[in-house]
């Protein structure tokens, strides 16, 4: 049954595809006439806690336990990423907990990229143990904890009670000795969950924003009854970075949630993100049109990012991140209604 799900998620990921109601259209840069800047000289590298990366991109937790097909993209992915140079999350390894016949399709990643930077990753219904379990899986860097109410709210199977997740993350934050990740899945990330998460010595989230493909209409797919009126709900993932960074501004975000181009990421990363994960984006590329064109789409993705960088005479992503932007529209106005102060982006 498990395994047929994960078919399913791959399948309903491509079907409903991706929003684009992200929140980073109403989000605009404020144009610098002498930007004192060089394409040639532009630093992307970036940090997700100890780890360095070379640029702000990596490959967001997409699938496995799946059988041969997660298999078979989880192969894909990995080579994607040792070729690009980016970080790869693989998707939930509790399939692989529950039945060790599906552990190869998350180890084809380190097996395709022995040298790379990858990350586990669980529920947050996960014991210590499962933790240890999927880290050695994989020879993990870092460990993903997702956070997935809705999703399993909604899901026919899925879970019903989330009364111990805090106590959860923080057991497993006292037995592993990689960083690990808070993410959501497509919900968004408030700022009083982000509180909460700080409170018990939290210091990196994904914020998972709604934007991105839409695990409420994937699940009402698999419904009979359908709870259409969940398919709108979650927190704009431009949004959620502001929700994050304002309340928390120690905490290293991640941007996630309907990320596709280099417009995107710059956006994102001047709201105070570290660094994006694209997910939906990247399936649909290599599904559709093969790893070549991946490839090369993400070596495109880089090289506008570079020349936006330096429009804005930014050299490097600390710099990006202070770069002037003005916030409009709906974005602004759900940002003022809940207290966050949007002038200080436009006036740095």
């Amino acid at each position: 049954m498990r395994e047929i799900r994960k078919q399913e998620h791959i399948e309903y990921a491509i079907k409903t595809g991706q929003t684009r109601l992200h929140g980073f259209d109403d989000i605009h840069f404020v144009h610098q006439s002498i930007p004192e800047t060089a394409l040639d000289h532009i630093d992307l590298t970036t940090t997700i806690g100890e780890l360095k990366l070379s640029s702000p991109i990596f490959i967001n937790a997409m699938t496995g336990g799946g059988g041969e097909k997660t298999k078979e993209i989880n192969a894909m992915l990995a080579t994607v990423a040792k070729e690009c140079n980016l970080p790869l999350s693989v998707g939930s390894q509790m399939a692989a907990i529950q039945d060790p016949t599906q552990e190869e399709t998350y180890k084809i990643t380190r097996k395709n990229n022995p040298n790379g930077i990858i990350f586990a990753n669980l529920g947050s219904e996960a014991t210590p143990d499962d933790a240890k379990r999927a880290i050695d899986m994989i020879e993990a860097d870092a460990l993903q904890i997702h956070l997935n109410s809705v999703q399993e709210l909604i899901m026919p199977e899925g879970e019903r009670n989330f009364q111990h997740v805090l106590k959860n993350i923080e057991k497993i934050s006292s037995s592993i000795d990689i960083p690990l990740i808070i993410k959501e899945v497509g919900f968004g990330m408030s700022k009083e969950t982000v509180q909460k998460l700080s409170d018990i010595g939290v210091t990196i989230v994904d914020v998972g924003g709604f934007g991105g493909t839409n695990f409420s209409a994937i699940e009402n797919m698999r419904r009979k009854r359908k709870l259409l009126f969940m398919n709108d709900w979650g927190i704009p993932t431009a949004c959620s970075i502001v929700e994050v960074t304002q309340t928390s501004p120690l905490m290293v975000v991640i941007a996630s949630g309907g990320i596709q181009t280099s417009l995107d990421i710059a956006k994102a990363i001047s709201l105070g993100a570290n660094a994006c994960g694209l997910a939906g984006y990247v399936l649909n590329i290599l599904l559709n049109e093969g790893m070549e064109s991946l490839i090369e789409e993400i070596h495109n993705i880089l090289e506008e990012l570079k020349i936006i960088m330096t429009a804005l005479g930014a050299p490097n992503i600390e710099t990006l991140k202070k770069a002037p932007l003005v916030i409009c529209g709906r974005t602004h106005h759900w940002l003022k209604e809940r207290g966050f102060k949007t002038e200080i982006y436009s006036n740095r």
